[in-house]
């Protein structure tokens, strides 16, 4: 509300206009203040008339009118409006109606519509021009429309020689052409026909780990972008230009998505007349080094290879081949058009604009090396499955698919830090987005990594931890009277415990305990928990991530990944999770729970043994979530809740459990429009395991059930507040309403 004083204006407003008499008798009376109650009651409605009519001329715009007003406008314009629920593609498709209506049928305007309504980036696929046949006069010349990969003819045949288009093949960058298939489209069939036009759709948030500590293998070699030393695919940043007025059909490196090895392998090298100048200027090329890349300039080079086999059947090329000359070339001749000028650290835009330049979507930071960024002419993309390459000429390595870099010459760990992009479908766990309610004026503060002293931790006040390093060990904490822990605004520091966290209240009562923000892990190959004990009002996990494990992998050094558990050995009256990614969660000894919240999370117990949550005397209340395991209980109230696994409740007198899904055996409250099914029944998300970006996402295969089955009409789970399914259906409608007549759209989520 806005801190206007009306409602204290018009309480004095009204009160002096009532006789003295009353105003006196209500100050005497046997109840006084009940007349000035009333007039308070007025006073708000007074107040807000006179915001309603302060608004008047606000609402005759729809860039800032209220949500109410939004369809009213939509009628003048005559649109078809998108569901309310979506509250932002509804102001921005009534925003841009006669915006679209101008350029009705185009590929542009279908594109910028997955961006305005949906929110996700995506790519139209005009299907018939994918379409292989014969060509005749009328057509173009068709060089310029050979694939920038594959180099293949429009309508002709594959080349079949460039692994990097098998690789693109069916898929929204495909560079091969097919016949035509003429049955509905259904996952890989029917993609191809005069009439079809594809969208492919990138649901997942590319969000950037700024300076992330990474996890060392032991060797000084070898290292995880990840700091719990996990594989994951490294993500490209989100790359389009901001004015659709400049708009091209999407390019692989600037959608948000998973970085393929042969992308970031991509170089293309050109030796212009500009590049020959400024490697005159600096390192300094000789007169007859100069005569012979003039030799070879305007000429393209597929790759390093190439253009270092050119080089050196020229008669100055011993020299050309030397350092500091060699890489000044490969610096200065990378074009733009290529995924290694794209993806790294740009070593001529370092040079102009320092720390705040470009970096791409990885970097590498060496604190030993001039400029810290190790820049695309030092790095290289390689297959390091078992952590080896056959030769390496660079000084690092990278393997975006797994999330690995492995060094030349051993390097001290506390040197290097890293810079990338993770996958993820929305702001759930400890994250690098922007979160609500962080407060200000810590009374410690924290950065640099190291380990946490329990002289660190204040027992009445605020612990702040400015940056995502890691940090390690972890003190416990005692004598809590109100502890806050909290990260600052986009980092998320990786706190590594080497025993259990204990963190105690003592003989103080009532104390409260807030986490926000913070990622905790165990040491590679044990099981650490974080113990409260004492007694507490409340205990909060906000945006954290207690790391759950992973039941199928290991870590860079081999160790196993185990869960960090959450264990209540004190007295909680209300433990609230929320917007978090846990192990399991339990309840030991004389352990009490008065309330249990979970909302917007998910809590997975890797261990078929042990339960997902454990507490058989607590109460509990849990929205929006996703339970990967058993849960034993003594109540429940659930909403738009995901049960995998068994569930046992107590009381079933009490409590309710709707719109949500849980195994048929389950001993539950009477469900109310849920969704039971039966334990044999495969599991329907993209991945299961943490880490991965599509983990506890509701797959395409799901049964409708799961997909629209919540209280409102969205998927059930931890993902529900994405509003996924009412976005696509706007789109289907908006694009249904501005694509050419007789066409067939279809779509595809690519991640």
């Amino acid at each position: 509300m806005p801190n206007d004083q009306f409602e204290g204006y018009y309480t004095e407003k009204i009160w002096a206009m009532i006789p003295d008499i009353y105003r006196y008798r209500d100050g005497i009376a046997e109840r006084p203040g009940v007349l000035r109650s009333l007039v308070e009651v007025l006073a708000v409605q007074a107040a807000n008339i006179r915001r309603s009519q302060d608004k008047l001329w606000k609402d005759q715009f729809i860039e800032t009118c209220d949500d109410w007003a939004v369809s009213y406008i939509g009628s003048l314009v005559a649109t078809r409006l998108i569901s309310d629920i979506n509250t932002r593609g509804r102001r921005v498709d009534v925003a841009k109606t006669i915006y679209y209506r101008r350029r009705k049928g185009t590929p542009r305007v279908l594109e910028e519509l997955i961006s305005d309504i949906s929110e996700w980036d995506g790519k139209l696929v005009e299907s018939f021009q994918r379409l292989a046949r014969a060509r005749h006069g009328l057509d173009p010349q068709p060089l310029a429309l050979a694939g920038r990969i594959t180099g293949t003819q429009p309508g002709g045949w594959a080349d079949l020689r460039e692994q990097q288009g098998s690789e693109l093949a069916d898929g929204p960058f495909d560079e091969y052409f097919h016949t035509p298939d003429m049955r509905q489209q259904q996952g890989k069939d029917g993609l191809y026909g005069i009439p079809k036009l594809a969208f492919y759709l990138f649901r997942l948030v590319a969000y950037h780990a700024i300076e992330v500590t990474p996890f060392s293998k032991g060797d000084k070699l070898g290292f995880t972008f990840d700091p719990s030393g996990r594989d994951i695919p490294l993500f490209k940043k989100r790359n389009r230009p901001a004015d659709w007025d400049q708009w091209h059909s999407a390019l692989e490196w600037e959608l948000a998505g998973p970085i393929r090895c042969r992308l970031l392998g991509d170089a293309v090298y050109l030796i212009s007349e500009s590049v020959i100048l400024a490697l005159t200027a600096s390192p300094g090329l000789t007169g007859p080094q100069a005569a012979d890349l003039t030799q070879i300039s305007n000429i393209s080079f597929r790759d390093e290879a190439q253009l270092k086999a050119t080089l050196l059947t020229l008669s100055t090329g011993a020299a050309l081949l030397a350092s500091p000359i060699y890489p000044a070339i490969l610096r200065n001749s990378l074009i733009e058009d290529c995924g290694k000028r794209q993806l790294l650290p740009d070593g001529l835009a370092l040079d102009e604009g320092g720390p705040t330049a470009d970096t791409g979507s990885i970097a590498i930071l060496l604190t030993t090396i001039a400029g810290n960024f190790l820049t695309a002419e030092n790095c290289t993309a390689a297959n390091l499955a078992n952590w080896s390459v056959s030769s390496l000429d660079k000084l690092v390595a990278i393997d975006p698919e797994r999330g690995r870099f492995l060094f030349q010459a051993a390097v001290n760990p506390k040197n290097v830090t890293a810079t990338y992009y993770y996958g993820f479908s929305g702001p759930v766990g400890a994250g690098t987005y922007t979160r609500q309610n962080l407060e200000a004026n810590p009374a410690v503060s924290r950065s640099g990594g190291g380990g946490i002293a329990t002289g660190d931790i204040p027992s009445n006040g605020l612990l702040q931890i400015n940056d995502s390093k890691t940090y390690k060990p972890i003190a416990d904490s005692p004598d809590i009277v109100s502890l806050r822990i909290q990260a600052a605004d986009l980092q998320r520091p990786y706190f590594v415990l080497n025993k259990d966290w204990v963190i105690d209240a003592g003989t103080n009562p009532a104390a409260q305990l807030l986490i926000n923000g913070i990622w905790i892990g165990p040491k590679g190959g044990a099981t650490h928990n974080i113990v409260l004990k004492g007694d507490f009002s409340s205990v909060i996990f906000q945006n954290c991530t207690l790391d759950p494990g992973d039941a199928t992998d290991t870590n860079a050094r081999g160790k196993k990944l185990l869960p960090v558990r959450l264990i209540v050995e004190g007295t909680i009256d209300q433990l609230c999770i929320q917007s978090c990614i846990t192990g399991p969660i339990a309840v030991s000894g004389s352990g009490e729970i008065e309330q249990l919240v979970i909302c917007d999370s998910v809590v997975q117990s890797i261990d078929p043994s042990v339960n997902a949550i454990d507490c058989k005397l607590t109460g509990a209340t849990i929205q929006r979530s996703t339970i990967f395991g058993k849960i034993d209980l003594d109540r429940l109230q659930a909403s738009d809740v995901i049960l995998t696994d068994l569930a046992t409740v107590a009381d079933t007198q009490d409590g309710c459990f709707r719109f949500s899904a849980a195994p048929q055996s389950s001993r539950l409250p009477r469900p109310y429009e849920s969704f039971l099914f039966s334990l044999d029944t495969p599991y329907w998300f993209n991945s299961r395991q943490f880490g991965q970006p599509g983990f506890a996402q509701i797959s395409d295969e799901a049964p409708q059930q799961l997909q629209f089955g919540a209280e409102n009409g969205e998927e059930m789970g931890v993902f529900n507040q994405l509003l996924n399914p009412i976005k696509l259906e706007g789109l289907q409608t908006k694009i249904e309403e501005y694509m050419p007549f007789g066409l067939i759209p279809f779509f595809i989520n690519e991640t």
